[in-house]
């Protein structure tokens, strides 16, 4: 998942499909709802760029990138969130994807980037089995389970902590803290990376 830092839907559209953009993704998704497909599932797409999710390196080739239109600073559009459960379900079920493979740009690249943001609503997508959210019951050392689960791009910690924030805790700041503990060791006990 990410977002397009851009207000204009066509005009990110247009720049992924532009050669000297060098980036693509295979859906970008307006705020009214609109889904334009650029490139084909089964073929690569270049949305990811440098980062790691588990053991996977090279994002791009085991990936389905979508760009969804939104600046960052803004709620995402309830018709575009609808589209995006919509899109987001079928791609699952063609290729068999656990909801705990559903990830954010700065999932896989902490500190190099932060979409799709803290106004994202993952908690949505996740009550609708689209993704994940966890509960504050577990108990392990923040880095430890933080690499279970799945980051492992090597960045400092208290990169991988504003990273995980982002997604899980939107709007907490200071230290790390028992609740951030607690909730990426529950985050490594319920879905620990698996090796693919």
């Amino acid at each position: 998942m990410h977002y397009t830092a851009m207000d204009c839907a066509q005009k990110a559209r247009d720049w992924l499909c532009h050669s000297d953009a060098q980036v693509s993704a295979h859906y970008v998704l307006g705020a009214d709802g609109t889904v334009w497909q650029l490139v084909d599932e089964s073929d690569r797409a270049w949305h990811a760029g440098s980062g790691a999710w588990g053991p996977i390196t090279d994002v791009n080739s085991r990936s389905i990138g979508i760009e969804i239109a939104n600046t960052g600073g803004a709620p995402f559009a309830a018709r575009q969130m609808n589209a995006l459960e919509t899109l987001v379900d079928g791609i699952m079920a063609r290729h068999m994807i656990p909801p705990e493979r559903v990830i954010g740009h700065s999932d896989m690249a902490p500190g190099r980037k932060i979409d799709p943001g803290a106004r994202f609503d993952w908690q949505r997508l996740s009550r609708q089995g689209l993704s994940i959210w966890p509960a504050a019951d577990g108990e392990g050392d923040f880095l430890e389970t933080a690499r279970t689960f799945g980051y492992t791009a090597d960045v400092p910690p208290e990169t991988l902590l504003h990273s995980f924030r982002l997604r899980f805790r939107p709007g907490a700041t200071g230290p790390l803290d028992d609740t951030d503990r607690a909730l990426m060791a529950n985050l490594a006990q319920r879905w620990p990376v698996a090796e693919a």
